[in-house]
């Protein structure tokens, strides 16, 4: 690199300090320092930060990775866009996003103008070298807002995006708990009641404890789910890893774990909070030990719910009708192709259609998940 070129690759923060860094991502979770020093443990491809002053003051940022073997099947677009009947850049290039957390966004500092902020991020992206000279440079956006789709767009970038997932979210009002569950139907409340009174009467016990102190039961637990739906997960790996990321989590990552008196634990919840949100991460269950009283809705639901000062619970993608039968919105996330010479340009058709074939099979695959899709900002791009 050279003289007086910023080494964007140098952490994941691009060199940044934490304290600097956090100021641009804000409220944003999975933009935080945390979260992307947290990204950057898995082997693969080489987590960074891209950041920029602005004319006007203040900085932008957005994380990235360089990839050549992305080890996330979530984050290799070829994959996805081949699945989709679209064209694909090379999957050697630039990611903009976070590795993992399926939730990106274009960050300022309070007060910055965004378009032009997203100008000069776009033209700092575009300056990157290729991870291979002779690869055609790819930078590809995942899980972006469709408010950070548009305001992409508005700079230049002529592509339309594909849609990959929806994003759940699910709101509590100011009287918490209770206030909630009045936004159900009756029946949905004397469900949730039902799962409440159940997992009370199997004689449950639920500790809370940092990841670190909990890791390797969370390790075991979720092998055991791995285990259920057909993979085989090495044990030992997984609780390196989940003592890594205990360490670098430190009192930020809360775990639940789920047992009865003088038993080990049958199930767990690992969760983070950010200000007046909890972003749900994982669950894992020793399922030939559970009572079948409703352990997974009350740990990954109404234990994070009940909460003081909750008042969104970030359920993230997949399992859209469990999370839409609790209150949640699904908002759309988008693959947008940044590439100067994508392959996806004058595709604006077939990308359409794939757009709208994609809400059409999710609004008719359950009628909760069609109330549940925010249409206006899904119709953006069908």
């Amino acid at each position: 690199m050279s003289s007086g070129q910023t080494d964007y690759f140098a952490d994941p923060l691009g060199g940044l300090p934490d304290t600097v860094w956090d100021e641009i991502a804000g409220e944003r979770f999975y933009s935080t320092a945390l979260w992307l020093r947290l990204c950057g443990l898995p082997a693969g491809s080489i987590s960074g930060g891209l950041h920029v002053d602005l004319p006007g003051g203040g900085r932008a940022a957005l994380p990235i990775a360089s990839v050549q073997r992305e080890p996330n099947p979530n984050s290799r677009w070829q994959d996805l866009l081949t699945a989709r009947g679209l064209p694909s850049p090379a999957p050697e290039g630039i990611l903009v996003g976070a590795r993992r957390g399926y939730l990106s966004h274009v960050m300022t500092t309070p007060g910055a103008d965004r378009k032009v902020a997203a100008e000069y991020l776009l033209k700092a992206l575009r300056s990157l070298p290729a991870p291979r000279a002779d690869v055609p440079p790819a930078q590809v956006a995942m899980y972006l807002t469709t408010e950070d789709v548009l305001l992409l767009r508005a700079c230049g970038v002529d592509t339309l995006p594909v849609a990959l997932n929806s994003d759940a979210w699910i709101a509590i009002p100011e009287g918490g708990f209770e206030d909630w569950l009045s936004t159900l139907s009756a029946g949905r409340r004397n469900s949730v009641r039902r799962e409440m009174r159940r997992f009370e009467e199997a004689g449950y016990q639920v500790e809370e404890m940092s990841l670190g102190e909990a890791h390797e039961h969370v390790a075991r637990l979720l092998a055991r789910t791995e285990l259920r739906y057909g993979r085989s997960p090495d044990v030992e790996a997984l609780i390196r890893s989940f003592r890594a990321q205990g360490e670098v989590a430190g009192e930020h990552g809360r775990v639940l774990l789920c047992s009865k008196e003088g038993q080990p634990p049958v199930a767990f919840c690992l969760f983070y909070r950010r200000d007046d949100t909890v972003y749900l991460r994982a669950v894992g269950f020793d399922y030939d030990r559970l009572d079948g009283a409703g352990e997974y809705f009350n740990l990954a639901y109404y234990l994070p719910i009940q909460r003081p000062g909750v008042r969104w619970l970030h359920a993230g993608i997949s399992s859209q009708e469990v999370k839409a039968a609790r209150g949640a919105v699904l908002r759309p996330l988008w693959l947008l192709d940044l590439s100067e010479r994508s392959v996806l340009t004058g595709l604006d058709a077939e990308i359409r259609a794939h757009n709208a074939g994609f809400m059409a099979k999710l609004s008719a695959s359950s009628p909760l998940i069609d109330r549940a899709l925010d249409s206006e900002l899904w119709d953006a791009f069908s």
